[in-house]
């Protein structure tokens, strides 16, 4: 195809695509919205984005596609069946690595209301299908990847983006959500077969808005539990948070104070669950 241009306009941050991909542009109308401004000459973006074939002859053989921004290259080629993991993981390295008008956390974020949960947790944790879970019953996404913080407070901005998931998760949530707007699968990438699920239209409708962090906790899935609590001190909880902070130590004395009233003015759990209803019931009767 020709090469097409748009602007993402993801509040708080908005991106310019050039693509010559045609399964970037149809996954992009399918899973951003009305978040697309389609005549690319309107907005100026933050940062401007390339994902394209690699070459011609790769193009024929082998087919690779390439992720640019600013003109610079963070990753090697893949193969074109994984563009669109690329292109959303991509989008992802380029708040990490140049944003610092806010702590970033690597964390899931939901909220109803104005009152809103961090979800900090690894990879492997069932974070994704969490989020998914809870976002398609009765919650609004900010994140499923990054806690945007304001410094020196509790506040976090919605950094609304379609829902990564992952190997089992995929299967799982398509039967929850028959009605979903999935992509296509990403196959074989280093977290295994990709899939990436659009929240639900409030969440889209309301990403201008900000809320007040109330909890943070950790989940992890766990198949020989239904759904155990613990509370955490606040130094396990600061040294937990501390290891997902993308830009904690860049920030210094700012990146410190923000986790630290983070952690003193929220409730801190770890739970452990197998049971998604079981794990909501506690979230919206003991901790919002």
């Amino acid at each position: 195809m020709a090469l097409s241009s748009f602007v993402l306009n993801t509040h708080p941050f908005s991106f310019r695509v050039s693509t010559d991909i045609e399964q970037i542009v149809e996954s992009v109308k399918l899973l951003y919205c009305d978040a697309v401004e389609w005549d690319s000459r309107i907005s100026l973006p933050s940062y401007e984005i390339e994902i394209k074939h690699a070459s011609l002859a790769r193009k024929l053989f082998k087919p690779q596609s390439q992720f640019f921004c600013d003109q610079r290259e963070p990753f090697l080629p893949m193969p074109i069946d994984k563009c669109l993991a690329m292109f959303e993981w991509g989008l992802n390295w380029v708040v990490s690595a140049h944003e610092f008008r806010h702590v970033i956390l690597h964390s899931a974020v939901l909220a109803k209301g104005d009152k809103a949960v961090l979800f900090p947790a690894p990879p492997g944790s069932g974070k994704s299908t969490l989020t998914s879970w809870l976002s398609h019953n009765g919650w609004r996404l900010l994140s499923d990847e990054m806690a945007l913080m304001t410094p020196n407070t509790t506040q976090v901005t919605p950094f609304v983006r379609p829902i990564c998931l992952k190997n089992n998760a995929i299967a799982l949530a398509k039967e929850w959500f028959p009605d979903g707007r999935f992509s296509h699968i990403s196959p074989n990438t280093h977290k295994g077969d990709v899939i990436h699920l659009s929240p639900p239209q409030v969440s889209w409708h309301e990403r201008f808005n900000t809320a007040e962090v109330v909890a943070i906790v950790y989940p992890q899935y766990s198949t020989g539990t239904f759904c155990d609590i613990y509370e955490l001190t606040k130094a396990e909880a600061f040294s937990t948070l501390t290891a997902n902070a993308f830009n904690y130590g860049v920030l210094g004395g700012t990146g410190f104070t923000t986790l630290t009233n983070l952690v003193e003015k929220c409730q801190t759990f770890e739970v452990k669950y197998n049971n998604l209803e079981e794990l909501q019931s506690f979230l919206e009767n003991d901790v919002l």
